[in-house]
């Protein structure tokens, strides 16, 4: 059996880390490793990662300096051990069967370098809100330009995520999208149908705090490439935002 290296950076997720890491804990298929790596939490999150790690020797917990996702994601992968490698962001769950799933579509296919999953969208009190609607688009090269359907969950060959360079921590956001980007320049893809991630929706996510920012990087990593597939001389890429605004009433108003 391959092992596969989970990866989890953390910070400051003492709400949900618990149940991030049973999700990985509960899976079906057994040979993993699950590497958490805070980064630098001022919270109680380092105390949850070392009290499950003192009770299943799969985990691995390493504390660093806070210094950024980017950064420390990619610090992290330096570590991992694992054929395959995957990332659980330590404010989602997985699926029991998701690791099962995935190993045996990269065992049975050689020639799949990554293979994703669908995803549920959850809210902060595990309640379902919707199917991701990301799934709904069907997966190719040249369609993952502008619709970034490789969402969650992911697992790779490790060969492939060093055959790339790896992560690019020049982009504070959309890390995981610019290197499917690049992934799917030098391999085939396969999408399972099956919803084997719940992403949870939260004010405090990353998509909620830093959303503009995020847009921003998406762009710089289609421009980047188009460049790598010698498509500017016919295609330039047009990008328009749109703004919706909530207004939630607050849980102390009467």
């Amino acid at each position: 059996m391959p092992l596969i290296s989970l990866v989890m950076t953390v910070y400051n997720r003492e709400r949900y880390l618990s149940a991030a890491i049973e999700s990985a804990l509960t899976q079906t298929y057994p040979n993993f490793e699950l590497i958490i790596w805070d980064d630098g939490s001022i919270d109680d999150s380092i105390e949850i990662a070392q009290f499950y790690a003192a009770q299943d020797q799969r985990i691995r917990v390493i504390a660093a300096p806070h210094q950024g996702r980017s950064p420390a994601l990619k610090a992290a992968m330096a570590t991992i051990q694992g054929d395959y490698t995957g990332w659980v962001d330590s404010d989602d769950l997985l699926a029991n069967r998701a690791l099962e799933e995935t190993v045996a579509v990269l065992d049975q296919h050689p020639e799949v370098g990554l293979v994703y999953t669908d995803y549920i969208v959850i809210d902060e009190n595990n309640k379902v809100e919707e199917y991701g609607q990301r799934c709904q688009s069907p997966y190719s090269k040249e369609r993952l330009l502008i619709d970034f359907m490789t969402f969650h969950f992911r697992l790779m060959r490790r060969s492939i995520y060093q055959q790339v360079g790896g992560v690019d921590d020049s982009f504070s956001c959309n890390i995981d999208q610019e290197l499917c980007l690049r992934i799917s320049e030098v391999t085939d893809i396969l999408h399972i149908k099956k919803p084997l991630y719940y992403y949870r929706r939260h004010q405090d996510s990353i998509s909620c705090q830093r959303r503009i920012e995020q847009i921003l990087c998406s762009k710089r990593a289609i421009e980047q490439a188009l460049r790598r597939r010698k498509m500017t001389d016919d295609y330039e890429l047009e990008m328009q935002v749109y703004a919706h605004f909530t207004l939630l009433r607050k849980q102390n108003s009467i």
